[in-house]
């Protein structure tokens, strides 16, 4: 039987390659192509206002205080791209480290609990699933929360089950950052998906070691000491309507009601799940039907009923939100990988290769649920625009892991090497994700017209210059690319507060640039001023008003 060294050594050897592998599947092109609207745009944008306006506290977007996101993300992009310059690459490295963190923690978690080869799978079934891929490239805060909750979920799997009083305050201590990444969701995912484990394990006659009463005082005050300097900073610079917004309206709001028309049917998940996993998903059934099958052990049953209850609650608990977004539910991924990592293991140790080629054939049946997913969100969903722009590449990654689902299936048909059927798998998936990034993610610019208008507004905007969009999307887009602030006009000219708007904008500065459609330029009045079209791109148009000042009436 291995000494305790030995286990630690393997432990932290499988955490590198873990973390190694996450880095291969999730570093290469990271700053290929200008940054995704609506999301990446805006929070990229409050990170550079860091800089811009010196202030770390209250963070602004568009020249405006905002209070929708807690800092941590904006905090570290606003670092990087310091230290890097404001660019795609810098703002979006901290999703990336995060990735390549969670990488890392599976790897080290599930080799001390099985073994290293289970470790190893974990980390590459969890580092090439679509969902992870794409979210550690994205310059949004989900990794960093996603991070934080799985590793206090894992610390106090440690510390519950072995006393350790070590991960009961790492626990603490990322749950901590968790809350700085994302607010109240990481307290309430890491103690739901904990608490219900822990109740599974009593019923199930497992030992659970409680920490003591002050271990738990130790452990609030931890995330007090962590949480507080920023929180009584925000306090005292913006008062307690900062908090109304953030706690209150993007929090709680968020779960009760629909925030920017963000809804979706109760069934939203399940393509989620599917397309999330990919190409992992069919080995999932499999996997999570033995997972019951080993949580009904007392003693080696542990990890799964860690994973079971990690994979249903937060399902449940987001599916139950008014408001719904697909990069909630990657919360779970880390427990998807594990459950089918640890299967794979068990299948090749038992020899068992028939359950095996079963599910690796049905593989292919999973690109066709990659295409229903595909369509359902395009029906059900505001994500429309970005899948056009993503379908062919989606199509590619396909084919290449039909061909890699073919080269496992070999690969399990021989006994002697049947352990490389799931790494083969793996590989594919990190070469073809790759190549979606370098070669065809560039082909997806031309859907993205706001960046190439901002550039010729920057390349002809002189000082006392206004910039203005009217009535189409890439708002935050173009505040990104030029500078704020940017006027936010409404195509609609019915009203006299949009009429009033437009004139002032117009009039108001020596020249003043528009992103508008195309099928505005003719309808739109001049005030009297000369109006020319500087580009186009797309369905939108950048128009230039310059010239006499504006007459006095319509």
């Amino acid at each position: 039987m291995p000494n305790v060294s030995d286990v630690f050594s393997a432990s932290w050897r499988a955490a590198l390659i873990g973390a190694v592998v996450a880095a291969i599947a999730t570093l290469p092109g990271l700053g290929t192509g200008t940054l995704w609207d609506n999301s990446e745009t805006a929070y990229g944008e409050v990170a550079r206002e860091i800089l811009i306006y010196h202030d770390p506290i209250v963070l602004h977007l568009n020249g405006a205080p905002w209070f929708v996101q807690p800092p941590l993300y904006f905090w570290m992009a606003a670092l990087f791209a310091k230290l890097f310059g404001v660019s795609e690459f810098a703002l979006r490295l901290p999703s990336a480290l995060a990735t390549i963190a969670m990488g890392g923690a599976v790897g080290y978690v599930v080799a001390r609990t099985t073994s290293s080869r289970a470790a190893l799978l974990a980390s590459i079934v969890l580092s090439t699933s679509l969902m992870q891929a794409i979210l550690g490239r994205l310059a949004i805060m989900d990794a960093l929360l996603d991070l934080a909750v799985a590793t206090a979920i894992l610390s106090w799997f440690g510390a519950l089950r072995n006393g350790s009083a070590l991960w009961w305050y790492v626990g603490w201590i990322a749950l901590a950052f968790g809350i700085l990444a994302k607010g109240p969701v990481a307290p309430v995912i890491a103690f739901l998906v904990v608490g219900l484990w822990a109740w599974w394990e009593l019923r199930a006659g497992a030992r659970v070691v409680f920490p003591p009463f002050l271990e738990w005082i130790a452990g609030l005050a931890l995330v007090a000491v962590i949480v507080a300097p920023w929180a009584i900073a925000l306090y005292r610079a913006a008062g307690p309507a900062a908090f109304g917004e953030l706690l209150g309206h993007y929090t709680v709001g968020r779960y009760l009601g629909t925030i920017e028309n963000q809804s979706g049917p109760i069934y939203y998940y399940i393509p989620v799940v599917i397309l999330g996993t990919f190409p992992w998903f069919a080995f999932l059934v499999p996997a999570v039907v033995d997972g019951f099958r080993l949580a009904r052990d007392r003693t080696e049953g542990s990890l799964a009923r860690l994973c079971l209850v990690w994979a249903i609650a937060p399902f449940v608990f987001f599916s139950l939100a008014q408001t719904k977004l697909p990069n909630y539910i990657a919360l779970e991924l880390a427990a998807l990988a594990i459950l089918v990592a640890t299967w794979l293991d068990d299948v090749v140790r038992r020899d068992d290769r028939r359950v095996a080629l079963a599910w690796t054939a049905v593989v292919p049946l999973t690109i066709a649920g990659l295409a229903f997913a595909i369509w359902l969100f395009s029906h059900d969903n505001k994500l429309s625009g970005d899948l056009q722009a993503i379908r062919g590449a989606l199509a590619i990654s396909g084919w290449a892991i039909f061909i890699g689902s073919a080269l496992c299936f070999a690969l399990v048909l021989r006994k002697d090497s049947a352990w490389l059927g799931p790494f083969a798998l793996g590989v594919t998936s990190i070469v073809t994700f790759s190549l979606m990034v370098i070669v065809i993610e560039p082909l997806a610019e031309p859907f993205k017209p706001v960046p190439r208008l901002a550039a010729s507004i920057e390349s002809q905007r002189r000082p006392g210059d206004v910039v203005a969009i009217q009535g189409v999307s890439g708002g935050n887009a173009l505040v990104f690319y030029t500078q704020p602030p940017v006027a936010r006009l409404d195509a609609d000219l019915t009203t006299t507060e949009a009429r009033n708007e437009m004139r002032h904008t117009v009039c108001d500065a020596p020249r003043a640039f528009v992103v508008t459609s195309r099928k505005n330029v003719a309808s739109d009045p001049t005030y009297g001023r000369e109006r020319r079209t500087v580009a186009v791109s797309g369905n939108d148009a950048l128009l230039l008003y310059d010239g006499p000042p504006c007459i006095k009436t319509d």
